[in-house]
């Protein structure tokens, strides 16, 4: 079932699945011809190719990760498209090698609706990091 009955519903629809490590559940988030990138430049299309870019990470690195997404705005573009901005905190613990940490990223993602069923269409997650040095920053830390 997909939980999104309007385009803000995305960002809790997003984590729901994330935090259940439920990838049949995230896919069903997307439009069959959907397209990824994730928070490394990766992309994939298609629902089939989306679920298997996380299945591996949710059963192993990603395990016992959290994501608390924050919803910025809903920009319609018509009756049956938007595009939906928000934040995204993954929290991994010690599964990860690196062990416990947080990343922010800021996930854009387009919606469409058909058969009036909201799906993404196209979604990009991009890692907040300094341009300067590189390193990843927390948004609300003292250095942003």
């Amino acid at each position: 079932m997909n939980p999104m009955n309007q385009p803000h519903d995305a960002p809790v629809a997003f984590q729901m699945a994330w935090n259940n490590h439920n990838m049949p559940a995230l896919g069903a988030l997307f439009h069959e011809d959907a397209t990824f990138v994730n928070r490394f430049g990766h992309y994939v299309r298609g629902v089939d190719d989306i679920v298997r870019l996380h299945e591996p990470i949710h059963s192993t690195i990603y395990s016992d990760s959290t994501l608390a997404n924050e919803l910025i705005d809903v920009v319609a573009i018509n009756s049956e498209a938007a595009i939906v901005h928000f934040w995204s905190r993954l929290a991994v613990g010690s599964a990860h090698p690196a062990g416990p940490h947080a990343v922010d990223t800021l996930i854009l993602a387009v919606l469409t609706r058909e058969n009036n069923a909201w799906r993404i269409k196209a979604l990009e997650n991009v890692t907040l990091t300094n341009p300067r040095t590189g390193e990843n920053v927390l948004r609300d830390s003292p250095n942003t």
